[in-house]
């Protein structure tokens, strides 16, 4: 993979987005909906979570955190937080719980690499502490750059700047997928690996979906798993990559993507048939089209010994 330089610094996230649930059934009602454990979070703790629909495809994919008892907060994608605020709160019925998107009152930034770590303390991973104006998570490194996520009333934060280009590239590479518009009901959690990285609970009880997940976890019924990737071009969710062997048919799809350093291409995380990781290449948007290299994800995944074998 091309190295990283040690970016350090504060920004916008303007693609992210925040929903408020707040009420005495707050907890209640999302432990009923999402694929965490949601009764298990605590002042101090976020998760990562996700949406499914009864298909067990997800809609929507979280980082969830709990400033008060009687208030969640959940930071997804903007581009599906219109249509999972919509659907969420078709079944809140008659449970004390009020869906709201919070970001005309809250902005979510992240800090980066030695602003992050200031900021971070003693936090663990996926901790959260409270900070002036709002919350702090912190998220897990990426190639020794600490990185957290902001909350705050404020529209501003102190400087230094960091482009917002360079905190995507850590998303990416942090194997922590980002469920968008352009790939929204397309995979189960174990697709994207979300089992893996925390995101499911498999024995907190039914949610939307609860079953199929379950089924595709213990049947050993997933035969597609998300992986890193680099591209000399650039690569956007949602695009379709083809297999030089299986030129008839998509092979995989773009989760999430960043621009490299000096215009050297783009780094995704691209979710593929695991049966295509063997003999001949992965291609972007056609069985022609530019080659995709193979890179290194940050943890382990339960397919990789066989693959090996």
């Amino acid at each position: 993979m091309i190295p990283i330089s040690l970016p350090n610094g504060a920004v916008p996230l303007d693609h992210w987005g925040l929903i408020r649930a707040s009420g005495p059934d707050a907890v209640k009602f999302l432990q009923s909906q999402l694929t965490s454990d949601v009764a298990a979070l605590g002042p101090d703790r976020a998760q990562l979570s996700a949406y499914c629909s009864a298909k067990g495809r997800m809609q929507a994919s979280f980082v969830i955190w709990q400033p008060t008892s009687e208030e969640v907060l959940l930071a997804c994608s903007a581009s599906v937080l219109a249509a999972t605020l919509k659907r969420l709160s078709m079944f809140v019925l008659r449970s004390r719980c009020k869906l709201t998107d919070g970001g005309p009152q809250r902005r979510l930034h992240g800090a980066v690499g030695a602003h992050a770590t200031t900021l971070i303390g003693e936090t663990p991973v996926w901790g959260t502490r409270a900070i002036p104006g709002g919350t702090l998570v912190r998220l897990p490194d990426v190639q020794g750059i600490a990185r957290a996520l902001t909350e705050v009333a404020a529209t501003t934060v102190a400087d230094p700047a960091l482009a917002l280009d360079a905190w995507r590239l850590l998303e990416v590479r942090s194997g922590v997928p980002l469920v968008e518009a352009a790939t929204a009901e397309q995979f189960v959690p174990q697709m994207l690996n979300y089992e893996v990285v925390g995101g499911v609970d498999f024995g907190k009880g039914c949610y939307p979906g609860q079953e199929v997940v379950a089924r595709s976890q213990y049947r050993g019924t997933i035969k597609r798993r998300m992986f890193l990737f680099e591209c000399d071009l650039p690569m956007q969710a949602g695009q379709e990559v083809f297999h030089s062997l299986d030129a008839g048919q998509p092979a995989g799809m773009v989760v999430n993507a960043a621009p490299l350093p000096d215009h050297a291409g783009s780094a995704a995380l691209v979710e593929v048939k695991l049966s295509t990781l063997g003999d001949g290449n992965l291609h972007l948007g056609a069985p022609d089209g530019a080659r995709l290299r193979l890179g290194t994800l940050p943890y382990a995944l339960p397919c990789e010994a066989s693959l090996s074998a």
